[in-house]
């Protein structure tokens, strides 16, 4: 059955959410988004080359890998506490609190991090927190946003990421700021961009009808939807992580702290271009009910992008090659959100399920570390990146093979 068909039974407007609403939820996701990015990609790189120095990869790494375990782990467990809160009629926000109460916790211990154990313990920490936050989010828009909008709502979430870049490269850009006081703006940006979800009462979508095959097709589905995104986001994972010294590769000569400011400013321009093309491609799978080859074309540009990255030597090639990259994962990983969230076997476990999913984006945090570290030097990105292609092309195809949905 094609997603046009099982929504069609709903009646015309039927538990549609407002702009209001999808805003504010976007918004909340953005602050999820400002909460990890700016720290990972910029703010944790830079402190461990000034502790690591030469070594920064692989103390990088091992610090990535550490986070990354303590994050699979917490986001299933936070969104199944979750589950068991809505069965008892406390709702999902109470846990995003906790979760942004303890993520501000864990940028003081970052910010008071002075060696590799107690930097690896602050990021532990840190991955516990932000994804008790995530995990109860995500579960969020599965309960109160319907199907006939979760194109729209996955769009909109494509803007966290360049508002999480612009975030990046103002707090990089605040040279006479010291550490602590950049992560403690960032945790009042964060609480604000919650703040608005947060204080708006929960509401729960009409459940859309099961395809006639029944639960066992959409499970089967939802394994390779998942098996998609994760070879999408092992890409996705390594450049956060990487792609500072990926370019410090291409411009040997330019220091990490004059280099930072110039990828920051990268990221918030690719992301920005990306927005409107994932959000009008999420508005389209809406109206006609076909994601798959709006996946699948998001999937190629990607690789198309990082292919490019791996054959550039300059900074201008690099940056376009980014920016390609940037806009055909942004509306892969969008779309893929929503297309996923209408294959869940189960209303009542969608915070669990969802954790469950999210291995998908935590587990390429082991991945693409592993293959950096064994692919990449610090003059040499070019290896990780051929590989990083093909994976996301493989995973583009694969969503082919989902057959519950169209």
């Amino acid at each position: 059955m094609t997603q046009a068909t099982a929504t069609s039974t709903e009646p015309q407007g039927a538990g549609r959410r407002s702009w209001l609403f999808l805003l504010a939820y976007a918004l909340a996701y953005a602050g999820g988004v400002i909460a990890y990015l700016p720290l990972l990609t910029l703010l944790l790189p830079l402190k461990v080359a000034q502790l690591a120095g030469p070594e920064r990869i692989g103390l990088f790494s091992a610090i990535v890998i550490g986070g990354a375990l303590a994050a699979s782990i917490s986001n299933v467990l936070f969104g199944w506490l979750s589950d068991r809160s809505v069965r008892r009629g406390g709702g999902r926000r109470r846990w995003m609190v906790i979760g942004l109460a303890g993520t501000c916790c864990s940028f003081l211990a970052v910010a008071l991090a002075s060696s590799a154990a107690t930097i690896m313990a602050a990021i532990v920490l840190f991955q516990i927190s932000v994804n008790a936050l995530l995990g109860p989010l995500m579960a969020i828009m599965a309960d109160e946003v319907p199907d006939t909008q979760k194109g729209v709502a996955g769009g909109l979430l494509s803007a966290a990421v360049p508002i999480a870049s612009a975030v990046s490269a103002v707090l990089v850009g605040l040279v006479w700021a010291g550490e602590g006081l950049r992560l403690t703006i960032l945790a009042a940006v964060v609480i604000a961009a919650c703040l608005p979800l947060l204080l708006t009462p929960a509401r729960m979508a009409p459940a859309a009808p099961l395809p006639a095959q029944g639960a066992a097709m959409p499970r089967r589905d939802l394994v390779t939807a998942w098996g998609a995104r994760l070879l999408v986001q092992v890409a996705g994972n390594a450049l956060s992580l990487y792609l500072l010294y990926y370019f410090q590769s291409i411009v040997p000569t330019t220091g990490a702290g004059e280099l930072a400011p110039r990828v920051g400013n990268l990221l918030t321009i690719a992301y920005i271009l990306s927005l409107p093309v994932a959000l009008l491609a999420g508005r389209a799978s809406d109206r006609l009910g076909r994601r798959k080859p709006v996946l699948l074309a998001g999937a190629l540009f990607a690789a198309a992008g990082l292919l490019g990255m791996a054959l550039a030597n300059d900074w201008r090639w690099a940056a376009i090659c980014f920016a390609v990259y940037a806009i055909g994962s942004a509306v892969f990983l969008a779309l893929h959100a929503a297309f996923a969230m209408q294959l869940l076997p189960s209303p009542a476990n969608r915070g669990r399920d969802l954790g469950l999913l999210n291995l998908a984006n935590t587990l390429p945090a082991l991945l693409g570390p592993l293959l950096t570290w064994a692919l990449a030097t610090p003059e040499d990105f070019g290896a990780v990146m051929m590989v990083l292609a093909f994976l996301t092309l493989a995973g583009g195809l694969a969503m082919i093979g989902v057959r519950s949905r169209s």
